[in-house]
């Protein structure tokens, strides 16, 4: 279903994915610096996540400020807290390379203030861009530092932006529940030499939907 959300005086272009059984959370979900919505592995998930019970929200948002990014996907959230179409219990924040950056900077603000009323059930970091390459030395680990509610991260071991032991670090200092699954020899991309993109698709969204059912409890579909 695809829906247009009002920003400002724009309006973001968005899709839900939706089960057949009425949902009880869903996912929102956006892409990274480049690309829109549509990117392949966005789509995978949401697909994914839909087929297995979970409502997916996913949108564009063009613009490379992550202060802008974070204030769209503020605007999605409150969106579909609101819905009257889809009443959930919760929802799980999640974006690839900038959007994660984006969604760790909401579920902070959000999780922060005296408005937390519990409605963000956790984080989906997929490829999160930790440094830039080469930059190790600059972290951009603060939202994670902060954040409270449980986390998952899904990186590529090989990942230039995001090296293996650098995010062990942070993740070790993180106060919330959190998780990091590692696809082998996978760059920033989560491509890997010698594997389909769909067989890595296949391995990402696996670990998303059995890291969510951890955390809530999910109708059987």
């Amino acid at each position: 279903v695809k829906v247009k959300i009002p920003f400002g005086n724009k309006y973001l272009d968005a899709i839900f994915s939706v089960p057949e059984k009425k949902p009880t959370y869903g996912v929102i979900l956006t892409h990274g610096a480049g690309g829109d919505m549509n990117f392949p592995h966005l789509v995978s998930l949401a697909a994914y996540l839909a087929s297995h019970g979970v409502l997916c929200l996913r949108f564009t948002c063009k613009g490379l400020n992550v202060a802008y990014r974070t204030k769209a996907f503020k605007t999605v959230v409150e969106y579909l807290k609101l819905s009257d179409d889809y009443k959930l219990s919760g929802v799980f924040l999640a974006g690839r390379s900038m959007g994660s950056r984006a969604a760790a900077s909401v579920v902070r603000q959000l999780s922060q203030g005296d408005d937390d009323d519990g409605f963000i059930q956790g984080l989906v970091c997929l490829s999160y861009p930790l440094h830039r390459p080469k930059l190790q030395s600059k972290l951009r680990d603060e939202d994670l530092l902060l954040t409270r509610c449980p986390v998952l991260f899904v990186s590529g071991s090989a990942d230039e932006m995001c090296e293996k032991q650098l995010l062990e670090g942070v993740v070790s200092k993180m106060k919330a529940p959190k998780k990091i699954h590692w696809i082998d020899k996978a760059n920033h991309g989560m491509a890997v030499k010698g594997r389909t993109t769909e067989d890595v698709m296949e391995e990402i969204n696996a670990q998303v939907f059995s890291w969510l059912k951890e955390n809530v409890q999910l109708e059987p579909k």
